[in-house]
């Protein structure tokens, strides 16, 4: 006879703690099987075998099975669809209820919602938890319950709302003998998936002391106070109520609003689902890239002649991170100065960075090139040079990344400011105003 059993199943949310959805399973009535699925989907658009991101995930997930096997309990590892590996795990126990936490990209809230039609036609209870935002959703709105789509009034609503009762912490760890009791099951490995491990180094989960120095030096690439938990808050690994509280402990304002920036953008795509491949302003779609294929290797490799866009890039390229102050100047000079479509930097970014975020990173691409909600204004134009000399005076960031800078061994601008100002100032002007 097959067990009875509850279903938590993991997306991006590895770990054991402060956890919605296996909190609310752990309290129901029947023994939890955490359940981690490698979603061939996903899996299938990864180009790089040697993808560090799924590394990281593998990594992860090998140690909170380790803890669930201390427990007598483990992950069931499932390889395939989600419509596969649920067919299986129907088929070897007897499924009562399922658990997962939010998530708001697209592809998500599909298989989502066709898995709780499946479940429904199975009478098995689907249910569904905010987790990895503060506030989802319709929590923060305008008067009239439309959605915010410019940040600073967004902003002072969510932190006048903000307060411990939505900071605080689930106790996970006071229900864990409701897990199903069962021998461990191993992971499959990476090579069975048909990926290798990535040798990268993953940044610390410890970022409350970096807290203060980025109140005051965030934007000084060279100084690198910022957090780097891009990959930590993308994957779960670190609960965003942890991070909101520790940000209020030390009155680290400017930090806690990047973290309502990130609330922020999940709201976007929630509700406008369609800026994954169309510009908020639909106005914008009508602007004529020029997409000149050269130009955009050159500035994939870092190889654009402006020092600070080059370093930028070549950061990226090594370690899978950029700094925060340079991928907004990278940004906008691909869609400025090159008049290249900011879907092709986005895609290019989706496939380098560690903490990439669907939400965050279109958002971000959307802000730079003027198209997005909250936008920088198309006539906004930054200098590259300007941008260095403010941000990185001694050009130690720009030394660090782009060595050929300091033996003069460096290429010619590809475009030169002034032109390719004017050029994009006409061109954007003739899509906004037919």
């Amino acid at each position: 006879m097959k067990k009875e059993i509850s279903v938590c199943w993991f997306r991006r949310d590895l770990r054991l703690e402060d956890h919605a959805a296996l909190y609310h399973a752990l309290k129901g009535p029947y023994p939890v099987v955490p359940l981690f699925i490698f979603d061939q989907n996903i899996l299938s658009r990864l180009s790089n075998k040697q993808d560090a991101r799924l590394t990281f995930i593998h990594q992860t997930l090998e140690t909170l099975n380790t803890k669930l096997n201390d427990l007598g309990s483990t992950f069931e590892f499932k390889y395939g669809t989600p419509e596969q590996a649920w067919a299986e795990i129907l088929k070897a126990y007897d499924v009562k209820a399922v658990y997962v936490n939010h998530d708001y990209e697209p592809y998500a809230r599909e298989r989502d919602d066709a898995l709780a039609e499946y479940l429904r036609s199975e009478n098995i209870i689907f249910n569904t938890y905010k987790d990895q935002v503060i506030f989802e959703k319709n929590e923060i709105t305008k008067a009239d319950l439309k959605p915010y789509t410019v940040f600073t009034p967004y902003f002072r609503q969510w932190h006048q709302k903000l307060n411990p009762f939505y900071l605080k912490a689930y106790p996970v760890a006071k229900y864990l003998d409701n897990l199903l009791a069962q021998p461990s099951k191993k992971i499959m490995s990476l090579s069975d998936m048909g990926f290798e491990k990535s040798t990268r180094p993953f940044p610390s989960k410890d970022f409350s002391s970096k807290l203060q120095g980025y109140e005051d030096k965030r934007d000084f690439p060279a100084q690198d106070e910022t957090t780097h938990i891009g990959i930590h808050l993308r994957f779960g690994t670190i609960s965003i109520r942890a991070a909101a509280r520790e940000a209020m402990a030390q009155k680290a304002e400017k930090w806690l609003s990047e973290l309502a920036w990130r609330d922020f953008y999940m709201m976007i795509l929630w509700h406008f689902p369609n800026t994954v491949t169309q510009s908020f302003k639909p106005a914008y779609d009508n602007i004529a890239w020029r997409n000149n294929e050269t130009e955009f290797e050159a500035w994939c490799k870092g190889e654009t002649g402006y020092p600070l866009v080059d370093a930028g890039m070549k950061q990226l390229n090594e370690t899978g991170y950029m700094h925060n102050r340079v991928r907004m100047l990278v940004a906008s000079f691909l869609t400025k100065h090159l008049l290249i479509d900011w879907r092709w930097g986005e895609a290019y970014f989706a496939e380098k960075l560690l903490d990439y975020d669907q939400a965050s990173n279109i958002g971000g691409w959307q802000w730079a090139c003027g198209c997005g909600n909250d936008a920088a204004p198309y006539f906004r134009v930054f200098s590259p040079d300007l941008q260095a000399k403010k941000f990185d005076p001694q050009n130690e960031y720009i030394f660090r990344w782009a060595p050929g800078y300091k033996n003069q061994k460096h290429v010619q601008p590809i475009v030169e400011h002034a032109f390719a100002r004017e050029r994009i100032l006409k061109v954007f002007k003739d899509a906004l105003n037919p």
